[in-house]
């Protein structure tokens, strides 16, 4: 644990997997998708160590080719379709949320999804108000892990990286909050384990959103 030199002023969150749970519709839409392209063994266990990437990156990867629009056609199709029925706030969100901007701090996502989709999420589950800047794949030239992500939701709220908390669920989170400066918070409720984000840098590793409370120096 590293301890925190400057007050919190800004909190950062990844989207899927972190606040929003989309982990069985991105589960369900590559295996969708990736059928009579991969191996009939291909599982939720090849898909789990990757989800954080661009899907670009990981269609390639599972699918071994270069060219996927088409995967990824059937991807959206699919992830699209089921969106709204298959997405929920994790525990803790909907209470967390808006208490931390009540108490005057900045809040965003910085995601590797597109805008699109991020929006819809953020408004159908209520917390899109809440975000002071929206950072997605349509808005970087570099992902995450890159810094750029987190460095252009900061520069974008005018706050710097050193009062800032990047809460994610995935390696790539963590990298691109260490590129940036910011503080890296693992969640621990990720599908790929703490371990990963502990090995990756993690500077906390919350069990419960409520944790990130007293992380941001709210007290009670």
């Amino acid at each position: 644990m590293t301890s925190q030199r400057n007050p919190i002023t800004t909190v950062l969150f990844d989207l899927d997997g972190t606040i929003i749970d989309t982990n069985e519709l991105i589960i369900q839409a590559f295996l969708y998708a990736l059928k009579g392209i991969v191996p009939p063994a291909f599982s939720r266990d090849e898909i789990i160590p990757l989800m954080g990437q661009t899907l670009l990156s990981q269609m390639r990867q599972f699918s071994g080719r270069e060219e996927v629009n088409e995967l990824l056609a059937s991807y959206r199709e699919y992830s699209l379709h089921h969106h709204d029925e298959m997405v929920s706030l994790f525990p803790g969100v909907e209470q967390v949320v808006p208490l931390l901007k009540a108490h005057g701090l900045k809040l965003g996502v910085v995601t590797t999804k597109m805008r699109e989709t991020t929006e819809r999420a953020l408004k159908l589950l209520g917390l899109y108000d809440y975000m002071d800047v929206i950072v997605t794949l349509d808005d970087v030239t570099h992902p995450k892990p890159h810094a750029e992500p987190v460095e252009n939701a900061l520069r974008a709220l005018g706050e710097d990286p050193s009062g800032a908390l990047m809460v994610g669920d995935s390696g790539v989170d963590i990298l691109s909050a260490l590129a940036a400066g910011a503080i890296p918070v693992g969640v621990a409720w990720s599908l790929k384990g703490d371990a990963v984000l502990r090995e990756a840098g993690a500077s906390h590793i919350i069990h419960d959103m409520r944790e990130l409370i007293p992380l941001c120096g709210i007290e009670g």
